[in-house]
């Protein structure tokens, strides 16, 4: 049920908006997050439903299609992505207002400190994820000689070197919001 409240307080969260826009590069670094995470998910998708991907000896029989391995790369991917997509929320309103969808919080303006502390940590836990990911060389580097070679290994690093971005993307944005919504409250 959307009351006069709700509707007051959604019109009051788009004036602010209107008020102090996102700057635009602000949004295109936002955007760009998903798309920066999407081959890595591709390349995993790949994997899940059996199309070869170039891994051999154990890591190929670790790695087969089966209803458990595919489950669980599915839903790595699903839950990589939803995260990656929950930056642009930096960008838009209902990242600062609860849309009018969600019952008994509907139109209530989100404090910024919980949307900035958990987007920072995420920030500095991906940052440290993917550096990780990276540190001993590429991808296909860590799997030894069982990981791809050639042309597959050459794939595999082009599909992950772009989730070095997700980190000081979602960093950059984070304070982009922050600066936005405490000048929008002065």
């Amino acid at each position: 049920m959307v009351t006069g409240n709700t509707l007051s307080a959604n019109a009051n969260a788009n004036a602010d908006i209107a008020a102090n826009p996102v700057p635009r590069w602000a949004n295109r670094m936002a955007h760009a997050v998903p798309l920066a995470v999407l081959p890595s998910g591709l390349w995993r998708m790949a994997m899940a439903v059996g199309i070869p991907v170039g891994f051999s000896g154990q890591l190929a029989k670790d790695w087969q299609p089966g209803l458990e391995t595919s489950t669980y790369i599915t839903l790595l991917t699903l839950i990589t992505e939803g995260l990656a997509l929950l930056t642009i929320g930096l960008v838009r309103p209902w990242g600062e207002t609860v849309p009018r969808w969600i019952p008994l919080l509907s139109g209530r303006r989100i404090p910024t400190w919980a949307v900035v502390i958990p987007a920072t940590l995420g920030a500095a836990a991906v940052t440290a994820l993917s550096l990780r990911m990276f540190w001993g060389g590429t991808p296909a580097d860590v799997g030894g000689s069982e990981a791809p070679h050639g042309a597959a290994a050459w794939i595999m690093n082009a599909c992950y070197v772009p989730m070095l971005l997700w980190g000081p993307l979602l960093a950059v944005v984070t304070i982009a919001y922050c600066v936005r919504r405490r000048s929008a409250s002065a």
